[in-house]
């Protein structure tokens, strides 16, 4: 019983069991329109099987990245990765058998299609010593092997076809077994569907989606209206890893929940129209003072921590003995000169912050580093002294103090805050408008002087201009000002 997970239970209350072993040599079908179910019953399965399999979820919502905090899952950001990485980080997928999320959210549906296939090619041709079971669990699966052309390119289609046709027909012999969802029978590719020998049926409207499931389940055409008729989180199974025979199944409970998840109706606040206009203009509230940059800080208990330490955990029977953890003073040079490496590149302050940090945390462990004890919020503020030029390691006392009162402001100004008070200690210029907005975000030169402005508002900065036009910025606190230019 050890390889049967709990699905939930029939009408007569008895559990409905699946075997993950059988399940990994014949595949699986689930189908559901919207609001049946579908993505609780991938969440259950997932759930129920991720102590005894490697699971790898190619997720277009992002909707199973939770998964992370509970069980340990790797999240790759697909937006954040060229076609290089992510062939790469497939490869290493494959061989340190982690269970991975790979999120895709922040793609359009063309370079979704695009991401998915390198990433299941990269699986797929993994060297044979790589041939480790795991699950691949495909939702909205008619997005990468849709029936027909549509509106997307013909090149991104026949990549992710094709590569969605190797894992349902060739996987197997790699150790890898589809587990393919969708909303619509119909617009899924029938060569990639005929694959699975399981099936769960959830509620669906559409009379050709009906047949066609009626088909899979072995079901006289005239009893298909029963799947219209189906509750939200009831399907009907059959296949070898679940029953001989159709069995209905009320889905059971989860621990986690998808980040779309939507609780019944909520009536508007009731508030005045002036009042909820004072609250949408009202300026942004400043965070509390948070603790030294570099301070040892405990392993996250959210999905960072999972990103450091899961491929490293596995045991590789081939595997070369592991290297020594770097003492505590290299960890933090390590650290420093990662961070020293991302501030030169160009473009860097223009990318999401979860791609920084991601990009920062495997850099760390390319360099043998694999706990930098940095949760994304102290990242971000490490990163801005980094883009600032300033090295926290040992700081002059001007600097402690320029470092110490940026630990007040918001994140988004800590690096244009914290490049014009290394150039008034200097007694060096300011940086012009346009430097600034570089390390604010922006390309609008009109942002970054309104950022000024603020800055200024808050007390934090004063701005002098002569009649030549030429600036300096004073930091009051600190006693220091930029030079004039």
């Amino acid at each position: 019983m050890k390889n049967r997970i709990d699905l939930g239970e029939d009408p007569g209350g008895a559990p409905v069991l699946l075997d993950v072993e059988e399940l990994l040599a014949t595949r699986l079908l689930v189908q559901g329109n919207s609001g049946s179910g579908k993505s609780h019953l991938l969440r259950r399965l997932l759930e129920k099987s991720a102590a005894i399999v490697q699971q790898v979820v190619i997720d277009p919502e992002g909707d199973f990245v939770s998964l992370a905090d509970e069980f340990g899952h790797v999240v790759i950001d697909g937006a954040a990765y060229s076609e290089a990485e992510i062939v790469r980080l497939a490869a290493r997928v494959r061989e340190h058998r982690a269970s991975v999320v790979l999120a895709l959210d922040g793609l359009e549906i063309d370079n979704q299609m695009r991401c998915a296939a390198q990433f299941l090619s990269a699986l797929f041709d993994a060297p044979d010593n790589h041939w480790y079971p795991a699950l691949v669990i495909v939702d909205e699966a008619q997005l990468f092997a849709p029936s027909a052309s549509g509106e997307v390119s013909d090149d991104a289609r026949r990549a992710s076809l094709a590569a969605m046709t190797n894992l349902m027909c060739r996987g197997r012999k790699r150790g890898l077994a589809g587990v393919i969802a969708t909303q619509r029978l119909a617009k899924l590719a029938k060569n990639v569907a005929a694959e699975a020998s399981n099936f769960l049926m959830g509620r669906t409207f559409l009379d050709i989606d009906m047949v066609r499931a009626a088909d899979l389940l072995g079901m006289e055409r005239r009893q298909a209206e029963q799947i219209r008729d189906l509750e939200r989180g009831h399907f009907l199974g059959l296949g070898p890893a679940i029953s001989r025979r159709s069995v209905a199944v009320r889905i059971g409970s989860v621990q986690t929940r998808a980040k779309s998840t939507v609780a019944g109706l909520t009536p508007p606040p009731a508030a005045t129209g002036d009042d909820m206009a004072a609250i949408l203009h009202a300026p942004p509230e400043e965070p509390p003072a948070q603790a030294s940059l570099w301070e040892p800080a405990s392993p996250p208990p959210v999905a960072a921590a999972s990103l450091q330490a899961t491929i490293a955990r596995q045991d590789m029977p081939s595997a070369a003995p592991a290297l020594p953890e770097p003492s505590e003073e290299d960890a933090a040079a390590i650290v420093r000169s990662v961070m020293s490496d991302m501030a030169d590149e160009d473009g860097c302050t223009f990318q999401p912050g979860a791609a920084l940090f991601q990009d920062f945390t495997v850099r760390c462990r390319m360099r043998g580093l694999k706990n930098h004890g940095l949760d994304a919020a102290r990242f971000r503020r490490a990163f801005s002294t980094a883009l600032a030029g300033l090295d926290p390691g040992e700081p002059e006392e001007k600097d402690a103090e320029l470092l110490g009162l940026a630990d007040t402001i918001p994140d988004d100004l800590v690096a244009p805050f914290l490049a014009i008070g290394k150039a008034a200690i200097a007694g060096e210029p300011c940086p012009d408008d346009e430097a600034l907005a570089v390390l604010y975000g922006t390309r609008s030169v009109g942002r970054a002087r309104r950022m000024l402005d603020h800055l200024e508002r808050s007390d934090l900065v004063v701005v002098r201009t002569d009649f030549s036009g030429r600036r300096s910025i004073a930091i009051p606190r600190l006693d220091v000002a930029t030079a004039m230019a």
